[in-house]
């Protein structure tokens, strides 16, 4: 089409009421056959057209006198057919244009123009204006609610071409077709946006004497209109209320729960009734009126209080734990005595595997309550535990109340576990948030931040569960009572896996009635040379891999006979000992020490190592050491240096030689106190070439003057030297009162010698 013309040639789309502006993209609806035509010639050849308006839009046919010489060259963005044969197009305006001449071509109109530039008067004055239109518009759009994208707001306060701020801004302005074309027309850049400027102050005035005339008559009529509000609001509350309103209405009548708690869900539900069904204010209503519903305010479970029954249940449940099922059976006791008593806030304490979790269910069993877990590890955000206030869509209440629905009872069984590993970061303190549900004395009035209400949970019985009790908060600590659960010893596991693990195990691989049996030896072979824990979660693991094996060759034909696991089936089915049995040595040697060491899943036996060498007198520390191991070797070095003569070395013995001090598996960290008489014990036996008993084990720490320090988890390391096959133990005097709280089970067998200088470690150990 445009080969037929010039360059500056082009068709002309003449509209009656619309002016189209430079950088602005609009929709318009063509119902004229020919016009239709050509446009889709224009939008398949992609060339631009030259857009204009009419000065009297009410003359059906336009004739060249009434034809504005001012338009703008438009490309055609997307084109749309229509069902009755017009067309949709989105056009973007790129730039101002001057018709020269207009004449007719085939069946459209043609216009020659060429492009009109911008002038700037005075640049200062022009930012000046550009600056207070972007601030004026905003409050425009503010006041005449313009449904405008952030995005453009954006573009607008971006661009600083104030040509293209007051074309973007005056097409959404709603003025008279003559103005806006007088705004097109006007090429002084200073002009135009001063005539815009002054449009929209006019139409922010206009509309804040129309706010001021509707408080007039707001305050003028404030009495009568209240009145009518009212009326209208009932009317209205009674039209819109629909049958799920009146259902949840039903249901708080129903509920039994405290007076305050059905005032607050009923105002509640009132202003639900005021609400558009779809609204989202009103979804948040409806959940939060859910949930007062849903809670067991008055629902109580009947405790059993039978103590015989209580300790079968925990007997059967679980092997040992003596100390944990007495302090159950003594609330159970209170329990039946008193009629009720606030719940008691349990801490359970030990390694991982030892049971602490399934004994909260036993617990639960025991007494007849609901149980309910919830794991606080990895938890860092206050609302978690408390809730999240009602502003926002998807706003829930805390764990606890969560917790609470589930069991649909207000005095469950509540364990909250691994309570040690929350965090803390700029979300709050969950274990701050725990405070107020744990404390006896301030949990009867519980206010979850969503429920914003108080509720009783005085009678919930907690528990808690935690690998170390160090990185429990002590404000955290001061509300439980703190009951240890210490590893198990061989024969504890031994009973374990016979009377409770390989049944649940052969129960679960679908092995019942298929005559599988474990032998004593088979047990103690995955005890010894397949596992190294402090509880039984590994132990359950490998029987379950040997019953796996056997399922499989009974479903595939190859074994109909009855399964015995004995050592060599172990061997068969779980390859390779993992462990050496028991990690013991039968041999005495020089500078060859046992230490004893305390970890997250329990004891551990703990050798050292000590070697001289020619060199200049250097303390060599290896087996990848903490801080404070490095500084337990320095001080036991400092302590034989002190001492030299009483052992028979010379004042300076240290010159000439390197003392290399090793604790083996060097790629595992190790810290503690509690290795600085071992570390001593083995530089004195390689600078005297005096052996090490083999079956003696110590743990300790050494002051620079020989005193021996008390150390903690007296208790794992005993149970760690008896797995060990050690004979005697040596601790420090001031853990003697540890040993009232070790099971005879892990001290039978073991010598244990209490010890307050290196000089009685140096008799004991040194052959």
């Amino acid at each position: 089409m445009r080969a037929a013309v010039s360059e500056n040639v082009y068709p002309l789309l003449v509209l009656s009421d619309i002016v189209v502006f430079p950088h602005t993209i609009i929709p318009l609806l063509i119902e004229n056959e020919k016009t239709a035509v050509w446009v889709s010639a224009s939008f398949e050849a992609k060339e631009d057209i030259l857009v204009c308006c009419r000065k009297r839009p009410e003359i059906p046919v336009a004739s060249e006198q009434d034809i504005h010489r001012t338009g703008v060259r438009a490309h055609i963005l997307q084109l749309i057919q229509l069902p009755d044969g017009a067309l949709k197009v989105f056009i973007e305006g790129k730039s101002r244009q001057l018709i020269t001449r207009i004449f007719q071509h085939d069946d459209m109109l043609l216009a020659e123009a060429e492009p009109v530039d911008d002038v700037v008067l005075e640049e200062r004055r022009a930012e000046a204006l550009r600056r207070l239109l972007v601030e004026t518009f905003q409050e425009y759009c503010e006041s005449y609610s313009i449904d405008i994208h952030p995005d453009m707001i954006a573009k607008i306060q971006s661009q600083e071409d104030p040509g293209f701020v007051s074309d973007i801004i005056v097409s959404y302005m709603d003025l008279k077709t003559y103005i806006k074309q007088e705004i097109l027309e006007e090429k002084n850049i200073d002009s135009r946006l001063s005539r815009i400027y002054d449009h929209i102050q006019g139409e922010l005035d206009i509309a804040r004497i129309q706010t001021s005339v509707k408080e007039q008559v707001r305050q003028r009529n404030k009495a009568s209109r209240k009145n009518l509000q009212q009326e209208q609001a009932q009317k209205m509350a009674m039209e819109s209320m629909d049958d799920e309103v009146a259902s949840l209405e039903r249901q708080l009548r129903c509920k039994d729960m405290p007076q305050h708690a059905r005032e607050k869900a009923m105002g509640e539900i009132k202003r639900l009734r005021m609400m558009p069904p779809m609204s989202a204010e009103g979804t948040v209503i409806r959940n939060y009126v859910d949930w007062f519903i849903a809670m067991p305010w008055n629902e109580m479970s009947e405790d059993k209080t039978d103590i015989l029954m209580a300790e079968e249940i925990l007997n059967q449940d679980h092997f040992g734990l003596d100390k944990v099922k007495d302090r159950i059976l003594e609330y159970l006791a209170v329990q039946q005595l008193v009629g009720s008593m606030k719940g008691p806030i349990l801490c359970l304490v030990g390694p991982p595997g030892v049971g602490k979790t399934s004994l909260g269910k036993s617990i639960a069993r025991a007494t007849g309550r609901k149980f309910i877990r919830v794991s606080l590890g990895g938890v860092r955000d206050e609302a978690e535990i408390k809730g999240h206030r009602r502003t926002y869509i998807g706003a829930m209440p805390g764990k606890i109340v969560q917790g609470l629905r589930q069991a649909g009872t207000s005095n469950p069984v509540f364990l909250l576990d691994e309570v040690d590993k929350m965090s803390v970061d700029f979300r709050g303190d969950p274990s701050a948030s725990l405070l107020e549900v744990l404390d006896p004395e301030q949990n009867a009035t519980f206010c979850d931040h969503y429920m914003d209400i108080e509720y009783d949970v005085s009678k919930v019985m907690f528990i808690t569960t935690a690998n170390t009790s160090y990185s429990i908060p002590a404000p955290l600590m001061d509300r439980m009572e703190v009951i240890r659960i210490e590893g198990y010893t061989s024969h504890e596991k031994h009973q374990i896996a016979r009377d409770f693990l390989i049944p649940k195990q052969v129960r679960l691989h679908g092995l019942e009635g298929k005559k599988v049996a474990f032998t004593k030896k088979a047990i103690d072979t995955i005890i010894h040379e397949y596992t190294r824990e402090a509880g039984v979660r590994n132990l359950e693991k490998e029987i379950s891999s040997i019953l796996r094996k056997v399922v499989k060759e009974i479903v595939s034909q190859r074994s109909a006979r009855r399964s015995q696991i004995t050592p060599s089936r172990v061997y068969e089915h779980l390859g390779v000992p993992r462990y050496r049995r028991s990690g013991r040595r039968e041999s005495d040697y020089v500078g060859l020490v046992n230490g004893l060491a305390w970890t997250e899943v329990g004891g551990t036996l703990l050798t050292v190592e000590t070697t001289v060498m020619p060199g200049k007198g250097k303390l060599l520390l290896t087996g990848k050491l903490g801080e404070v191991m490095q500084e337990s070797a320095q001080a036991g070095m400092s302590y034989v240096r002190s001492r030299a003569s009483d052992f028979g070395l010379d004042a300076d013995f240290y010159d000439k030689i390197d003392i290399h001090v090793h604790v083996p598996e060097g790629a595992v960290p190790k810290d503690g106190p509690s290795a600085g008489i071992t570390m001593a014990a083995s530089i004195v036996s390689a600078l005297t070439k005096r052996s090490a008993r083999a079956k003696v084990a110590m743990t300790g720490e050494l002051t620079l003057g020989g005193r021996i320090l008390p150390v903690g988890g007296v208790k794992e390391k005993l149970l760690a030297a008896k797995e060990a096959g050690m004979k005697e133990v040596l601790i420090p005097l001031e853990n003697e009162k540890d040993l009232k709280d070790t099971p005879r089970e892990i001290l039978k067998g073991l010598d244990v010698h209490m010890v307050e200088h290196m000089d009685e470690i140096i008799a004991y150990v040194l052959n």
